[in-house]
């Protein structure tokens, strides 16, 4: 015995790195393979392939690090490191059903030694004794053969990283818009990635908790509300409605060809064709546009632990509300009251945890007659977010046929998948329009405004792109081309000197982005303070 533990097999360096990447891509993704399996329905010659080339992917992942850290002699470091989070994750993963992200290293780490103790068990024991801890000992205990001719050996080892990135590529040439599918549609696929899921989910907990331990920056400490806005007899009421994955393109108030908002244009509102996000997902978008700060210069780290809009308008008196239908408002709700109306869970609004956007109306017309003062409500809905676009609108806005029932949109052809997004915005002008009729419903109380803005567009297969989250710098315009109006009931525009037609015209002739939201909502409102900027104000310049 002692002479087998003193006897150590001796490979190449090279050799060492695949043997060791092979295992950590095959063996300890085994809980990835099996979710693939389940969500891509390997059918036809295509998906099979889609299905083969994952673990080339991630074998090549797994040599590009190993041989990168093989230069600095850390390569057994690295792979010690990779086995242990893998294993230890394939086995919560496929004994518990949990998911690697950055709760469940919140959950592991205030977790007492009594409930680490009750987890214990014989499987779990073994389970890691022979994927993790067996391993680990081979990977020490197997030497490194020492190159002879050391320039020739890290060349082969350099080519092994290109190699790999070149294999990596070629993977996504071909197969990119089922990879980009798969993920996007299950969001989750990815958190039982091993080791990636472990490595995200510890560095999102740190820079989660990096900046909640920042201090809150305050701003607009002098705020308050114009006189004006509180002589009158009436009290005002304004509806923000923060779209989600509407791209302007698909908007008849714009110029599109289909019909897609018949509601609004009865509605007298004012559209603002040449509007731009800030970001080209919701993360970036909704708190940017919440925020005090140009796109330019953005900070989102400094989002996260400042104050915002909404925090201004309720310092200044007013009342805000905000109906969340989207899952979450990253941030811009924080300090005042709102509400997820998933949890609700209505008959027939609701299904499997997904809400149509009427849900937010729910019970609104109750709080809009006990508010007390002033109000802001802000009303944050799914819109048209892909890529189950046909379950974001009830049977009877199925306007537009054929549609792509499936949430595999690049299966579906161009025709196909275009209607079924058009029939999301039929739908978000019926919303939009609900709201528009709900203010006008209240006029014998409230002063009334309301304006609506997507936070994002959405590519539809254009250039062989889908869905949205491209870096700004490369994303196309129609990730970054959005909605924006305004509606002002009559009272709004007499009540406050506003020139309608002046507005029409300076929507036309004027590019506005995400930027103007904040200083617009001020004005509105009427909120005095120094954080606005009257050139960001749409309104500004069509006051008496």
């Amino acid at each position: 015995m002692l002479r087998f533990l003193r006897y150590r097999p001796t490979v190449s360096r090279l050799t060492y790195i695949l043997l060791f990447a092979l295992y950590i891509a095959l063996a300890l993704n085994v809980a990835f393979y099996r979710q693939a399996w389940s969500l891509l329905p390997v059918n036809t010659f295509h998906n099979g392939l889609v299905f083969f080339t994952m673990p080339l992917v991630a074998f090549s992942v797994m040599v590009i690090c190993l041989a990168l850290a093989s230069f600095l002699r850390l390569e057994k470091v690295l792979t010690t490191l990779f086995i242990l989070l893998s294993a230890s994750a394939q086995y919560f993963i496929m004994t518990f059903g949990v998911i690697i992200d950055r709760s469940m290293i919140t959950n592991i780490l205030d977790t007492t030694p009594a409930e680490s103790y009750a987890l214990m068990s014989g499987k779990m024991i073994l389970t890691l004794l022979f994927t993790a801890a067996l391993f680990v000992a081979l990977a020490w205990w197997i030497k490194i053969k020492p190159a002879t001719r050391k320039w020739r050996e890290a060349g082969l080892r350099a080519a092994s990283v290109l190699a790999s990135v070149l294999l990596i590529v070629i993977v996504a040439a071909f197969f990119y818009k089922d990879y980009a599918s798969l993920f996007r549609n299950n969001k989750e696929l990815v958190k039982s990635l091993n080791p990636s899921n472990s490595i995200t989910a510890i560095n999102s907990w740190y820079a989660h908790n990096k900046m909640d331990n920042l201090p809150l920056v305050r701003i607009g400490e002098d705020a308050k509300q114009k006189e004006a806005m509180k002589n009158g007899p009436h009290k005002n009421l304004t509806i923000l409605i923060v779209g989600e994955t509407s791209r302007g393109e698909d908007f008849s108030l714009g110029g599109y060809s289909r019909e897609t908002n018949p509601r609004l244009a009865q509605d007298n509102v004012v559209y603002f064709p040449k509007t731009t996000s800030c970001g080209t997902a919701t993360a970036v978008s909704v708190p940017c546009m919440f925020s005090n700060m140009p796109r330019a210069h953005y900070d989102e780290q400094l989002a996260h632990h400042q104050e915002g809009l909404l925090d201004i308008v309720q310092r200044a008196g007013i009342q805000v509300q905000w109906n969340e239908n989207d899952g979450g408002c990253k941030g811009a709700c924080d300090r005042v009251p709102h509400q997820n109306m998933n949890v609700l869970n209505l008959p027939g609004q609701c299904i499997d945890g997904e809400c149509y956007d009427e849900v937010l109306f729910h019970d609104l017309d109750n709080y809009i007659d006990k508010l007390n003062g002033d109000g802001l409500i802000v009303l944050h809905t799914i819109g048209s977010h892909g890529p189950t676009y046909y379950n974001r609108y009830p049977k009877e806005f199925r306007k537009f046929t054929p549609t792509c029932d499936t949430n595999e949109i690049q299966s579906c052809s161009q025709e196909q998948l275009v209607n079924t997004y058009d029939n999301t915005v039929l739908y978000v002008d019926y919303i939009v329009d609900k709201a528009i009729k709900l203010l006008q419903s209240k006029q014998d109380k409230f002063t009334t405004s309301l304006v609506y803005l997507s936070d994002h567009g959405e590519s539809l297969g254009e250039n062989g792109i889908y869905l949205h989250g491209l870096p700004y710098s490369i994303a196309p315009d129609t990730q970054k081309h959005v909605p924006m109006l305004l509606w002002l009931s009559d009272d709004y525009q007499k009540r406050y000197d506003v020139n309608y037609d002046c507005l029409k015209k300076a929507s036309t002739q004027n590019e506005y982005s995400q930027d103007n939201l904040f200083s617009t909502m001020l004005g509105i409102l009427g909120v005095e303070t120094t954080e606005y900027r009257a050139a960001d104000d749409i309104l500004k310049t069509c006051r008496g």
